[in-house]
């Protein structure tokens, strides 16, 4: 430890696929009464509200996953000191490939997409990505969900009402070339956008946030995402909510999940100990 390193003062929050940072409203607000400095990025082209994304998808087509990681690293290499780095869904997967690189004090990863060399596809993940993959020439368009679709895949256990008032307040459309890139980066040579080394021994600690109703991204995926990990000098961990869906951001209880991963990030960091207590793990954490 050098004298240059000090506890995290930064939250960085990194969104997903279908949702802007928008979905972060609630922790943002969270965070920032606990005294952090928080910084919610939009990925580039998505700095407009929701409504304009949806009236004009345009930055949503144009999307890359270098542009995303090279947009973000921007923003990391301007900060003073290391921040955490939490990811939701695709930002999970961001979150990963930003640790690998150097980047962050500790990192979490909710509900996260796989990187690359994860092999679990589970049926449900199938089915909630169909409506973009069943059709080859979606991989050239932004595609968006009708509220069943979304709703499967984000709410599945929110009621209808309140899944209906978070499909209209989060929605945008995906980009299919990058669905698509995902889907197939097992299949095609070489590394893709989401590789990430393994075995890397100077990455920061990462944690993994797994609910166990996800039907996009489900626990399976996670655990075969966080077995990867090879490193025996840095912490790799799972922990699993039971009755949780995708929107891990949004779902009743978010605030009990927000606190733990804040603790367990101060906890872990790769600079002096928290001065703030770890809250309790639910039950089913489990180290790997």
């Amino acid at each position: 430890m050098t004298d240059a390193q000090q506890t995290p003062d930064t939250i960085v929050l990194v969104h997903g696929f279908w949702v802007t940072p928008r979905s972060w409203e609630q922790w943002v607000a969270h965070y920032e009464a606990k005294g952090f400095r928080v910084i919610a990025p939009a990925y580039p082209g998505f700095e407009v509200e929701v409504e304009s994304l949806n009236a004009d998808p345009s930055p949503v087509e144009a999307l890359t996953i270098p542009a995303i990681i090279e947009h973000l690293e921007e923003i990391l290499r301007g900060l003073s000191s290391p921040p955490i780095i939490i990811g939701h869904s695709a930002g999970g997967a961001f979150t990963q490939i930003l640790l690998d690189h150097g980047f962050g004090a500790a990192g979490v990863a909710l509900n996260s997409a796989p990187t690359e060399g994860v092999p679990v596809i589970p049926l449900s993940q199938v089915k909630a990505t169909f409506p973009v993959l069943k059709n080859p020439a979606n991989r050239h368009r932004a595609i968006r969900y009708d509220f069943a679709h979304w709703n499967y895949a984000f709410t599945n256990t929110f009621p209808e009402e309140q899944a209906r008032a978070l499909y209209e307040r989060y929605a945008i459309p995906v980009s299919g070339s990058i669905v698509f890139e995902g889907a197939l980066a097992n299949l095609t040579p070489g590394h893709q956008g989401t590789w990430v080394d393994y075995h890397n021994d100077r990455r920061a600690p990462l944690l993994f946030v797994a609910g166990s109703c996800d039907n996009i991204m489900p626990p399976k995926v996670q655990w075969s995402n966080a077995a990867h990990y090879q490193s025996e000098k840095t912490i790799t961990e799972v922990v699993e909510y039971g009755g949780r869906p995708h929107l891990l951001p949004a779902a009743p209880g978010w605030e009990e999940i927000a606190d733990y991963v804040l603790a367990w990030a101060l906890r872990h960091a790769t600079t002096p100990p928290p001065i703030v207590p770890e809250a309790e793990a639910p039950t089913e954490a489990i180290t790997v």
